[in-house]
């Protein structure tokens, strides 16, 4: 369960690439979710980097969410809370950054997918990138996610994603609803797209990237207790038999 990888990368112009990579659809255990947190905090306080890029790996799944196998082998709240939290570190990592984050979704962003790809400040995506929060599904709810997808979509599309929890949005909804900045037609131009606007951010002066940084996530401050809140709500509803069948109902498919 705690297969996967997280890896940087920085060049000497200063952009800093972070990727993260599971074998099951690039979803996100425990271990992986806290690695990819604490690599996101170490990176924007480096020196060397003025700007981030924040991608997964593959081609078809920019993240799947939650792994079904952690969340199935969950015993107590304790561990419900743990394991939810690791989304918040994540989502309260990429805010707290003092360098903007790029964000490059390449295929569809799933439950924690899409609050992955909303905590970036500027998000690219392919047309292929549909999004869909399926956590109602399974008996839970996108409670960990759902303050930064609706920061970025705005509460009336955020309950459509939420409620209509089985069906995708095609990535031009996404687009729409300001999930993401601009769509591109292959994973070419969107490699491209990304490093030319990457490059001229790591131009601009890095201190009035870091105001202006402060400035887009006003009124967040209150989201370090707020997440581990949601998690917890989160945490003690995957307890639920309801929830239990409902997860290995999905997974058998």
């Amino acid at each position: 369960m705690t297969t996967g990888t997280v890896t940087t990368h920085t060049t000497p112009e200063g952009i800093s690439t972070i990727r993260f990579f599971h074998p099951s659809h690039n979803s996100l255990p425990g271990a992986l979710l806290t690695q990819l947190a604490a690599t996101i905090t170490q990176t924007a306080q480096d020196e060397a980097t003025k700007v981030i890029i924040l991608e997964s790996e593959g081609e078809k799944t920019f993240c799947a969410g939650a792994s079904f196998d952690e969340l199935i082998a969950i015993e107590d709240a304790a561990q419900g809370l743990e394991f939810f939290s690791g989304f918040a570190k994540v989502i309260n990592a990429c805010r707290t950054s003092p360098k903007i984050i790029i964000g490059r979704v390449q295929g569809k962003a799933i439950g924690g997918g899409v609050g992955v790809a909303a905590a970036t400040d500027y998000c690219f995506a392919t047309s292929n990138a549909s999004v869909k929060l399926s956590e109602l599904v399974v008996g839970i709810g996108p409670f960990v996610v759902g303050p930064a997808v609706e920061r970025k979509i705005g509460t009336a599309a955020f309950a459509q994603l939420a409620l209509d929890a089985g069906e995708f949005r095609p990535a031009e909804w996404a687009l729409q609803k300001g999930l993401y900045a601009e769509l591109h037609d292959s994973p070419e131009a969107l490699d491209a797209a990304v490093l030319t606007f990457a490059r001229k951010l790591a131009a601009y002066n890095p201190e009035a990237l870091t105001y202006l940084k402060r400035v887009i996530w006003q009124g967040t401050d209150h989201w370090d207790t707020l997440l581990p809140e949601r998690a917890a709500i989160s945490g003690r509803l995957v307890l639920s038999d309801f929830t239990r069948d409902a997860i290995r109902q999905f997974k058998s498919r």
